[in-house]
């Protein structure tokens, strides 16, 4: 056997932990009182010349202990509440006569329908 010895090369730069930077800038961020978010912590790290990706910086965050926001419902972004009917009401074929004749003298449904809503603004 020979006496050669295999010398490892020395790295000339310095590598760096991006777990660890994620961390560094999360940990800043929440100190000032700002909270840690995927978009901000990548734009803070390419300043210093380390790049990342957002899984990375969420799958970090989220072993630290911060949560994800909370989605809305697909439907509730632009959607009012429904009011609850409180009681069924029932109408009867006299009912739905005498708003044929009211609708009659008002000249359409519209206006109608307008003249009622002005009378319900009266109700106590």
């Amino acid at each position: 056997m020979s006496d050669k010895k295999v010398e490892k090369p020395v790295k000339a730069e310095k590598v760096t932990n991006k777990s660890e930077e994620i961390r560094k800038v999360a940990r800043a961020m929440q100190d000032r009182g700002e909270k840690p978010r995927p978009i901000t912590i990548m734009a803070a790290l390419e300043k210093q010349g380390v790049e990342v990706s957002s899984p990375q910086v969420s799958m970090v965050l989220k072993r630290m202990g911060f949560r994800p926001r909370r989605r809305r419902a697909r439907g509730a972004a632009g959607a009012e509440p429904v009011a609850k009917a409180t009681k069924a009401v029932r109408i009867s074929v006299e009912d739905l006569v005498a708003a044929k004749k009211l609708v009659s003298h008002f000249g359409g449904a519209t206006k109608a329908i307008a003249a009622l809503q002005a009378l319900k603004q009266f109700e106590p």
